[in-house]
C-alpha cells in the first residue's frame, strides 16, 4: 500500500487506547482516529473509577502519551449510530476497531428491584464521577443503605456513600456531588454478598482501602466467615484470595470502634426482595450455605434488614451497536481473535473488536492489553485483504462531521479542555475539578 493504513477505533478508554498504541509499534505505516461519544476521553477511568483512587487514575498519564503520538487523532463529542455509522467510517477507514465498553448495569431479577429507591450502581457512579449525560442531582435521602455485590464496583459505591463529603473535597469531585454527599444523612451501609469471603470478587487492595476513613467504622459480620473445601483450596493456591480472608477475619473478631458512620460486610446472604410499595423501606435476604465446591445454597432462613435503598452492583453490561451482530445474553459482540463475526458465524472484512464488548466485563486494565494485542495481531494478519477506503484522506472524515454539524473535540481541543480543569482545582489546592455540562465541555474544548 502507497499510503499508511487508515484505523477507526471506536471509543476512547483504555481499551480503545492500547489498541492504537499497539498498532502504533508495528511495523506497519498507520494513521489512527479515536472516536469518542463524551467530549473527554478514557471511558471508565475517568467516568467509573471512584474519585479517591488518585494511584489507579495515574493511568491517564500513560494513556494520554498515545494520544500525544503524531500518527493519533482524538474525534470526541461524537456518538457512534448517531453522528456516524459503520458504512460512514468504512468509506474512510481500512479497518475498524470497536472498543465501546460496558457502562450499563446488568440487571437482578427479584421483587420489588425497580422501586423507587432502588438504583443501579452504574448510574450512581456516573453521577459522582461527573458523567456529562447522567442528572445533576441525586436522591440521597436514606439513613440506612443496602449494596449488593462484592465486586470493587460495590466497595467503591459503599464507600462513596459512607465517606463524609468533606473527606472528599481533596478529590476532583464536582460541586454539585460534593453538595449532594454533603446532604447525605446516611449512617449505616450495609453490603452483601450471596457467597462466602473466599469467593469475593474485590481486591485486597480495594477492601483494605475501606477502613481508611476516619469518619467510617467498617464491621464484618462473623456469621458469614465460613469456609468449605473449595475455599481452603481457594485460600492455598491463590495468594490475592488468603491476602482477603486474612482480612476479613482479623476485621471480623476486633471490637466495634465509634465512629459516627457503619460500614458492614455480610457474607453468605443473598439478596430475594426488595421490600416496599411505594419506595424502598427493606431488603428481605436468604442465609446461605457452602456446598464444597465454592458454590452456595439457601438455608430458608430470611432476614429483612431495615434499609431506605438499595443499589445493585451485579456487573456491568455492553449495550447493543448500530449496524453490529450482538449477543444479548452475554452483553458482547461475537468474534473470532477479535475479528467481528457476522450472524453465520463468518468474519467481517475489516472489522474488529477489543475490550470489554469483546469479553465481557471481567479483568482488570492488565488484561485489557493482552485483549488488544490479540485483536491488533488478527488486524495486522488481515492488512493485505482488508477493504480498502474510498476516501482515505485524514481530511475527508473532518469535512463529514463538519457537514453534519457535529461540534467534534480534537486532541488541541482536549488539552484546552483538560488544562481548564487543572486550573479549577488549582484555586483550591486540587489536582483538578471536573467540568459536568456537556455544552461547557465542548465550548471550553472550541474556544
Amino acid at each position: 500500500m502507497s499510503r499508511p493504513l487508515r484505523v477507526a477505533v471506536v471509543g476512547a478508554g483504555p481499551a480503545g487506547v492500547y489498541a492504537a498504541d499497539i498498532l502504533t509499534k508495528s511495523d506497519v505505516d498507520v494513521q489512527i482516529d479515536l472516536f469518542e461519544k463524551l467530549p473527554a476521553p478514557y471511558g471508565l477511568v475517568r467516568y467509573g473509577v471512584a474519585p479517591d483512587h488518585p494511584r489507579i487514575k495515574g493511568i491517564v498519564t500513560a494513556l494520554q502519551k498515545v494520544l500525544d503520538k503524531p500518527s493519533v487523532r482524538f474525534f470526541g463529542n461524537v456518538e457512534y449510530g448517531v453522528d456516524v455509522k459503520l458504512d460512514d467510517l468504512r468509506q474512510f477507514y481500512d479497518a475498524v476497531i470497536f472498543s465501546t465498553g460496558a457502562s450499563s448495569d446488568r440487571s437482578l431479577n427479584i421483587p420489588g428491584i425497580d422501586l423507587p429507591g432502588s438504583y443501579g450502581a452504574a448510574d450512581f457512579v456516573s453521577w459522582y464521577d461527573g458523567h456529562p449525560d447522567v442528572p445533576r442531582t441525586w436522591p440521597l435521602t436514606a439513613t440506612s443503605v443496602a449494596v449488593l455485590g462484592v465486586g470493587n464496583v460495590a466497595l467503591d459505591v459503599a464507600r462513596i456513600l459512607a465517606k463524609t463529603a468533606d473527606e472528599l473535597l481533596v478529590t476532583e469531585i464536582p460541586a454539585n456531588v460534593y453538595e449532594g454527599l454533603a446532604s447525605s444523612p446516611v449512617t449505616d451501609v450495609h453490603v452483601f454478598g450471596r457467597r462466602g469471603p473466599a469467593q469475593a470478587k474485590f481486591t485486597p487492595l480495594e477492601l483494605r482501602e475501606l477502613d481508611h476513613s476516619p469518619n467510617v467504622e467498617v464491621i464484618v459480620h462473623a456469621e458469614g466467615i465460613e469456609f468449605d473445601e473449595a475455599s481452603m483450596r481457594a485460600i492455598r493456591t491463590n495468594k490475592q484470595v488468603e491476602m482477603i480472608v486474612k482480612t476479613l477475619q482479623e476485621w471480623a473478631i476486633r471490637d466495634v470502634g465509634s465512629r459516627p458512620r457503619r460500614l458492614h460486610l455480610h457474607f453468605l446472604e443473598a439478596p430475594v426482595e426488595v421490600l416496599g410499595t411505594e419506595s424502598v423501606v427493606g431488603l428481605r435476604t436468604e442465609t446461605q450455605e457452602l456446598t464444597g465446591d465454592g458454590n452456595v445454597r439457601g438455608t430458608g432462613v430470611f432476614t429483612d434488614w431495615e434499609v431506605q435503598a438499595v443499589y445493585r452492583a451485579v456487573g456491568y453490561l455492553s449495550t447493543h451497536l448500530a449496524d453490529l451482530p450482538f449477543d444479548h445474553v452475554s452483553g458482547t459482540i461475537p468474534h473470532l481473535a477479535g475479528r467481528v463475526l457476522d450472524l453465520d458465524e463468518v468474519p467481517i472484512p475489516g472489522v474488529f473488536v477489543t475490550g470489554w464488548i469483546k469479553r465481557g466485563p471481567i479483568g482488570l486494565i492488565g488484561h485489557t492489553k493482552g485483549d488488544a494485542l490479540e485483536t491488533i495481531t488478527s488486524l495486522l494478519e488481515d492488512a493485505a485483504s482488508l477493504p480498502l477506503a474510498v476516501s482515505p484522506s485524514p481530511d475527508a472524515i473532518v469535512q463529514f462531521l463538519e457537514q453534519r454539524g457535529v461540534p467534534f473535540v480534537t486532541n488541541e481541543g482536549w488539552s484546552r479542555l483538560d488544562a481548564h480543569e487543572i486550573a479549577l482545582g488549582a484555586v483550591h489546592g486540587r489536582e483538578r475539578v471536573k467540568v459536568v455540562p456537556r455544552e461547557e465541555m465542548t465550548s471550553i474544548s472550541n474556544g
